[in-house]
């Protein structure tokens, strides 16, 4: 018996629609990295991206549990002394929404030029519309 091995012309690529209205920012995260990665696949390979679109609507209405709203942080540096810049998660929250749950699935995939083509099918929109119509999403329900 032969080992299959899949080769790019064999990978059928799906576009999946997700609100994230009311989930829990982490275990969302989770689920997205999966079906970026193309693990819920049967074809599913270590070396080669695998991986389906996805579309996250309402990700201004994503949870975190507990106090990391307030408690948790987002750093950026420019490289400049003194060039830390911290925000809490509520002020993050505030001024870009689609930037959490993107950072969030983005510390879930591979740290190498695979997971930089990984991330590039996640579309996080803030609000219910998605500019991505004439693929036609299918709806994916996630259990919160």
């Amino acid at each position: 018996m032969k080992t299959h091995s899949v080769r790019e012309a064999d990978i059928d690529r799906r576009w999946y629609l997700v609100d994230a209205e009311g989930m829990v920012l982490g275990r969302l995260a989770s689920e997205l990295a999966k079906i970026l990665r193309g693990k819920n696949k049967p074809v599913y390979s270590t070396h080669l991206d695998v991986g389906d679109h996805v579309v996250v609507v309402n990700a201004d209405k994503v949870i975190l549990s507990g106090d990391k709203l307030d408690k948790k942080k987002y750093y950026r540096y420019s490289g400049y002394p003194g060039g830390l810049r911290e925000m809490t998660y509520r002020e993050l929250m505030a001024k870009r929404p689609e930037m959490v749950l993107e950072k969030a699935v983005r510390g879930m995939l591979p740290k190498n030029r695979l997971g930089r083509a990984m991330i590039k099918k996640l579309h996080v929109y803030s609000g219910p519309e998605h500019p991505h119509q004439a693929q036609k999403p299918e709806n994916l329900e996630l259990q919160s």
